[in-house]
């Protein structure tokens, strides 16, 4: 089989339509269209803007067709959901998990279920963004809203119904509802029941690289295109990443650096011991039908929203220029919890991080790259101490980190990691996950024979980099300061 595939990929705050084609040596990539995903805020509440993304997909197929393509994937972020009725009309936009409804609700589930059982029936780190406490909150909320619906489909499989008229759950993105049986990667009745949750919401679950169907005839006489499969791939944008890992082993440890950063290893079996609960990690379902046990950090987030706020005070910036500046700063002179509360919503960054370090009696960092550096630091030891905490679960030692996505093309980040670490980081790809799209895509297509093969095919991109590690003991130093500053 030969041709191109058009992968679509959403983040968190962005949104590209890619091609990919094999030319026997590589994967030649080339991106035709790009858009903004910018959650909208209506009457307090933040909502993501659904039918202007399905309206950039349709902009994305129009331009691919003047290049063909023989199939389309999508991914994208995980936790999120579309509401269908009985008619398969949708009830209204989806919630952002940013959204302020679920605050709290993870700790008022402990009414219902403990975290321990609940941990141990799903194996899904608890936090209040989960698909479960969305749902739950609508229970004890909302149950109008809740009592209309027929069909709940997560956000790459709601695109992909668009599309098709296909509902089905694929699996990597169902695992991230905290709905999901760990053990039989199927929805867990038991539980649904006991949240008071409708159990006729949830679709049956496929496995990625599933074809969902075929573009439907209405769309392609729209937009002037022809009918081709829709596959079902990694839906989740970081299993897409992790298929993308060019690893030579099957131990390896990743970070998917993006507005989040998710970080782990590829297991056989789930691990949901009571200390894998308590130091935060999640068994979500993998490209491969396997394990990843990782754990959720927020990312480059918090500079994404420094840069933001100063962008929109009329100052000119760019990440490069803030690097730059970051670089310049004194080292290990203040840190923060990226994974603390205070900066999971929008809003002035910049002075939140001042009031962090400020009320934890530190030195408070005044100019643009010290802010940066205090971030950047703080992610690498961040990164450290979930290293550690891995190794003591698994019982192994990593030589290296695979880092993958948007946050790779700060080399600071990159040497920071490989220096806290205390081990090397590859880098790359960068488009980890749409370029995961593509591969999963053309092994469905049979234009790849496996997963070895696409990732030997990466293993050998321009665009993978390899950071050595260094200042070993300056490092183990400032770690200790920052564990005495975050708690860990």
């Amino acid at each position: 089989m030969e041709g191109q595939v058009l992968a679509f990929d959403f983040g968190a705050s962005s949104g590209r339509a890619m091609l990919g084609r094999y030319d026997g040596k590589t994967i030649i990539q080339e991106e035709i269209h790009r858009f903004p995903n910018e959650p909208v805020n209506i009457a307090g509440t933040l909502y993501w803007d659904v039918l202007r993304l399905f309206h950039e997909i349709k902009q994305g197929l129009v331009k691919a067709s003047k290049e063909s393509f023989i199939s389309v994937g999508i991914d994208t972020w995980g936790v999120d959901f579309g509401l269908l009725d009985k008619k398969g009309k949708l009830l209204g936009n989806p919630v952002h998990y940013r959204d302020a409804r679920t605050n709290g609700m993870a700790e008022k589930s402990g009414e219902i279920i403990s975290a321990a059982d609940l941990y141990s029936m799903t194996g899904i780190q608890i936090m209040d963004i989960n698909t479960v406490f969305q749902l739950l909150y609508m229970v004890q909320n909302n149950r109008e809203e809740l009592g209309q619906a027929q069909t709940l489909l997560m956000m790459p499989d709601l695109f992909t119904y668009f599309l098709t008229g296909k509902m089905q759950s694929e699996y990597t993105e169902a695992s991230t509802s905290q709905l999901l049986d760990v053990q039989t990667k199927n929805w867990n009745c038991q539980l649904i029941k006991k949240l008071g949750i409708p159990a006729h919401l949830f679709t049956d679950i496929v496995m990625p690289g599933t074809r969902a169907g075929f573009i439907k005839d209405d769309i392609c006489r729209e937009l002037g295109i022809p009918s081709v499969p829709v596959i079902s791939s990694a839906g989740h944008d970081t299993q897409s990443a992790m298929a993308a890992v060019p690893a030579e082993s099957p131990d390896f440890l990743f970070i998917s650096c993006g507005t989040w950063a998710l970080m782990g290893t590829h297991c056989p079996k789930p691990v949901v011991s009571e200390e894998a609960r308590e130091a935060g990690f999640s068994n979500e379902g993998g490209f491969d039908g396997g394990i990843s046990l990782l754990t959720n950090i927020t990312g480059t987030w918090m500079i994404q929203e420094c840069k933001r706020y100063w962008q929109s005070a009329g100052e000119s910036v760019s990440y490069d220029d803030l690097d730059a500046e970051a670089e310049k700063s004194k080292p290990f002179a203040c840190f923060i919890d990226p994974c603390a509360s205070d900066f999971i919503a929008p809003g002035n960054m910049p002075e939140r991080i001042r009031n962090y370090c400020r009320n934890t009696g530190q030195y408070v960092p005044g100019t643009k790259g010290e802010i940066i550096r205090c971030i950047q630091e703080s992610l690498a030891f961040t990164y450290r101490n979930v290293k550690d905490k891995i190794e003591k679960l698994t019982g192994k030692k990593y030589p290296c980190i695979h880092m993958v996505g948007g946050g790779i093309k700060s080399a600071l980040l990159c040497r920071l990691t490989a220096d806290a670490c205390g081990i090397p980081v590859v880098a790359g790809p960068v488009e980890g996950a749409v370029l995961g799209n593509i591969g999963i895509q053309m092994i469905s297509m049979g234009i790849l024979s496996d997963l070895t093969q696409f990732r030997q095919i990466v293993k050998n991109m321009p665009d993978i980099m390899r950071y050595e590690n260094s200042n070993t003991e300056n490092y183990d130093k400032g770690f200790e300061t920052f564990k005495g500053v975050v708690k860990c």
